[in-house]
């Protein structure tokens, strides 16, 4: 959460680290903030799977409030155990803008181990803001569960709706074609995040947080 701080206050943004028992209880309103970002990392130790605890707490205490903000002129992004979350609590996808819906899965890697490397990322959609002006990125990865899955019926409406937001590629440009360790965990067609209809949701499993200075750079 640091590094997302950190990143969105390099690019002029006021951010601020809340905690979500500070949501829950109502001592901090989200109708106050513009932007919510969920931070990579392990929240519960992922003891009852990536990102479930979380999501569950959240769907428990806080549901309402959280798709009153999704569903007004605001951003959303989850990196990693972010997307998990946002998966889990069906705020993306979110096919046919039906919030709180679950639709896609993130599974565990098909190399069966925690994968931690630097991958090369496309930008697949016009549609999502946060990819707006980039075309190819190379960034982190460091997640267990991260092969995106879906059934073919929303797999048809992320392509008909614009809503695959970034692809695991090669280094040369060309598709990974679910190569490792092009792409890094198995994700079907190489989907490395997905946004909502909107555009304004977006759940990645790499972290762009991470590579906040030339220092970090791979190699």
């Amino acid at each position: 959460e640091e590094e997302t701080a950190k990143a969105f206050a390099a690019k002029g943004a006021k951010a601020e680290i809340v905690h979500i028992n500070d949501l829950i209880t109502r001592e901090k309103n989200p109708e106050d903030y513009q932007i919510m970002a969920f931070p990579g990392g392990f929240s519960y130790g992922d003891d009852t799977g990536s990102g479930t605890a979380m999501a569950n707490k959240i769907r428990n205490n806080f549901m309402d409030e959280m798709l009153q903000f999704v569903r007004q002129d605001k951003l959303v992004i989850g990196i990693c155990n972010g997307f998990q979350i946002l998966t889990n609590l069906g705020l993306v996808p979110a096919t046919d803008s039906e919030y709180g819906k679950r639709e896609v899965a993130l599974m565990p890697n098909s190399s069966a181990r925690y994968e931690c490397r630097w991958v090369y990322l496309k930008n697949n959609s016009a549609k999502c803001i946060w990819t707006r002006g980039i075309d190819i990125i190379h960034i982190p990865i460091a997640h267990g569960e991260g092969n995106f899955y879906t059934d073919p019926g929303t797999l048809k409406k992320l392509h008909d709706h614009d809503q695959i937001a970034w692809k695991y590629i090669a280094e040369d440009g060309s598709p990974a074609n679910g190569e490792f360790p092009v792409n890094p965990n198995g994700a079907l067609e190489d989907i490395a995040g997905v946004c909502d209809e909107s555009g304004r949701i977006l759940g990645m499993m790499p972290h762009p947080e991470r590579f906040n200075a030339f220092t970090n750079e791979d190699g």
